[in-house]
C-alpha cells in the first residue's frame, strides 16, 4: 500500500473515531459497555498486527521502531491491568477517581496519537526525499 494510502486510511479512522466518541454520549450503559469491549479488541488486533509487521520487518525498519513498538506492547499491558483492576472498585468516590483518570488517560492516547500522526507525516515526506534523492544519483551515474 501507498503511503499516501494509509495516510488516507488513517485520515478516516481518526473520523470514525471522533464520530463513536461523540455518539457515545447518547448510547446506554450495556451498548457503552459493549462498544467498549469491542474497542479493545479492535486495539489488541491493531496491536498483534503491528508486532507482527514489526517483527517482520526488522530488518528493514530502524531499531528505534523496533524499540518504539516493543515499548509501546508493555505500556498497553500495563494499563489495561490498571483497568481491570480500578474497574473491580464498587465505592463510588473511587468510580469518579476512576473516570476522572479514565478522562486524563484518554486526553494523553490522544495527544499521543497526534505525536504520532506528526511523525508519520515526517517518516513519509522523508521517505519521499529519499526516493528523490536515490533517483538524482542514480541519474547522475548513469551521465
Amino acid at each position: 500500500m501507498a503511503l499516501s494510502d494509509q495516510l488516507s486510511r488513517l485520515s478516516v479512522r481518526a473520523k470514525e473515531l471522533e464520530d463513536r466518541a461523540s455518539e457515545a454520549k447518547a448510547k446506554t450503559k450495556s451498548d457503552l459497555e459493549k462498544q467498549v469491549k469491542e474497542a479493545r479488541k479492535s486495539a489488541d488486533a491493531q496491536g498483534k498486527a503491528l508486532k507482527k509487521s514489526a517483527e517482520e520487518g526488522k530488518n528493514k525498519l530502524s531499531a528505534w521502531w523496533s524499540s518504539v513498538q516493543l515499548s509501546w506492547n508493555e505500556h498497553l499491558e500495563a494499563i489495561r491491568k490498571h483497568v481491570d483492576d480500578k474497574r473491580a472498585t464498587h465505592d463510588a468516590n473511587a468510580a469518579q477517581r476512576r473516570a476522572e483518570s479514565a478522562d486524563d488517560d484518554a486526553a494523553f492516547a490522544i495527544d499521543f496519537a497526534l505525536a504520532a500522526m506528526e511523525e508519520a507525516e515526517y517518516a513519509v515526506l522523508d521517505a519521499d526525499l529519499a526516493h528523490m534523492e536515490a533517483d538524482e544519483l542514480a541519474a547522475a551515474a548513469k551521465k
